[in-house]
């Protein structure tokens, strides 16, 4: 399968306080393309030193008394808009670089990494200067009180690699509204994008150190999460690395957002039309690959019905499209690395020693990149490994359940609770269907999150959410400051 429109893209600075500075170490990333297994490009890998600088420039950036944390919201509104208007210009060019990095079809990068990252820093330049940050509210012992909301200081942001850019600003975008600074890790097998994101910013005019990219592994990752100069961290990843974040900021009592894995179940009832919802149940299975978080792998149908949807999921795996990402009417690339790729694999080969019947996909195109074709397991019991762990790639088991009662209970039977669907003829029906499944977020009929709502799991799959108003008060603090107040009760005990 032949890649277009490949270029190699190289840098030799890394983007601190506001400039690109010479890295402490001659330590490079080498960036792979999935789907030709060739070199596309290269950029310097922090080392700890390069973080320790790239903390003090946000540090310096967030307590300057005229800096970034104390402007007016609509000053910082302003910087947003700008920034979302120079990322918007290179939207084509971000996309392209999330699709030879990654395998992400350009279809959904052209929405997801191109637009997205610009509608939501607009988003929340227009949150920040209509909230309030302060109100008077009145004393239950007389007097009043002032409530503020304070930006929390400086934020450590370790994104992805599966839909980079997103991830990003969902974090990036939040933090800076609320007069933040951070200090961003992107992931090895995405950091083109990255840098051309920082690019953006310089452009936009972003003060220096109110933004720092420090590309490098897991040992960079956990540096940061656990530097004193950070003041939150914000991870979006696999849920063992988010126990280890998780746990490291519990020891330092330091506040954490975790956007973990999923196992989320796609609920088909026996009213359900799929073909009149094709594509939104193809977004809501296999986007990207399958390499997105909230995706629906685990579908549930009734016995009623069984043979049918079994033979609907079938074909229209089967019938996917497979190639180069960038070919418009590409539906499935390369999954992002062949360690990804033997990981997927070596799920596939669990499910047939357990027994699962397998209908189609489970091959490798031939030609170089890390290609697996659609896979669906059929005849799958949700105590399967292949049911119960997150493989993060095009492979769906089917289920069958008895009534709607067994349909919940199975969907609930998960350690997972991030995402899920319902699919039914009748609105009021998924919706009731809805409210009864343990998962932070739910579709009916399809799965869009909203930049208003906030987004987020439960259980294992992470503590905190993003997006909406919620993803704003994430990145910042209450202070309450006592007004008016001549004397305390008697009753009132200061300090208990």
């Amino acid at each position: 399968m032949k890649e277009t429109l490949t270029s190699h893209t190289d840098y030799d600075s890394l983007y601190i306080g506001g400039a690109w500075s010479i890295p402490s170490t001659k330590g490079l990333i080498d960036v792979v393309s999935p789907t030709t297994e060739l070199p596309v490009g290269q950029v310097p890998l922090a080392a700890k030193a390069d973080v320790d600088s790239a903390v003090a420039a946000a540090r310096g950036a967030f307590d300057d008394p005229a800096g970034w944390s104390s402007w007016a919201p609509a000053e910082r509104a302003a910087v947003l808009r700008r920034f979302a208007d120079e990322l918007e210009s290179r939207g084509p060019e971000t996309a392209r670089r999330v699709s030879i990095q990654n395998g992400m079809p350009t279809s959904f990068a052209m929405q997801a990494e191109a637009q997205f990252p610009a509608v939501i820093l607009r988003f929340y330049a227009d949150l920040v200067s209509k909230n309030e940050a302060e109100e008077v509210r009145s004393g239950f012992f007389g007097g009043s009180t002032l409530v503020t909301r304070e930006p929390i200081g400086v934020v450590a942001a370790i994104v992805p690699w599966n839909v980079p850019q997103s991830i990003t600003f969902m974090k990036l975008a939040p933090a800076l509204a609320a007069g933040c600074t951070v200090v961003l890790k992107p992931a090895t097998e995405t950091v083109l994008d990255a840098f051309l994101m920082a690019e953006a910013a310089v452009a936009a005019g972003l003060p220096g150190g109110v933004l720092n990219v420090v590309p490098g592994g897991p040992d960079i990752g956990a540096y940061l999460v656990e530097h004193p100069g950070v003041n939150k961290v914000s991870f979006t990843g696999s849920t063992a690395a988010g126990r280890s974040i998780g746990q490291a900021c519990g020891q330092l009592l330091r506040p954490v957002t975790l956007e973990l894995g999923g196992k989320s179940a796609a609920v088909v009832l026996d009213d359900a039309d799929l073909a009149a919802n094709v594509d939104n149940f193809f977004a809501a299975t296999l986007l990207n690959n399958g390499q997105i978080c909230h995706l629906g792998t685990r579908i549930l149908v009734p016995r009623s019905r069984y043979k049918e949807l079994v033979d609907f999921v079938t074909d229209l795996a089967g019938s996917l499209v497979v190639g180069d990402p960038l070919v418009a009417d590409t539906q499935v690339g390369p999954l992002v690395s062949a360690k990804q790729r033997a990981r997927v694999e070596g799920y596939i080969q669990k499910g047939k020693e357990e027994g699962a019947r397998l209908t189609t996909g489970s091959k490798r195109p031939d030609g170089p990149g890390w290609f697996v074709t659609p896979t669906v397991f059929a005849d799958v019991d949700n105590s399967f490994v292949i049911a119960q762990e997150e493989i993060f790639g095009p492979v769906l088991s089917i289920i069958p359940y008895h009534d709607e009662a067994d349909a919940i209970a199975i969907a609930n039977d998960s350690s997972y609770g991030l995402g899920g669907t319902v699919w039914t003829t009748d609105t009021e029906r998924g919706n009731t269907f809805a409210r009864k499944i343990h998962s932070g977020t739910v579709g009916i009929n399809a799965y869009l999150a909203d930049l208003t709502a906030p987004f987020g799991g439960i259980k294992t799959s992470g503590i905190g959410r993003e997006l909406g108003a919620e993803g704003l008060g994430a990145y910042q603090q209450f202070k309450s400051i006592y007004l008016d107040r001549n004397a305390l009760p008697a009753t009132a005990a200061p300090g208990s």
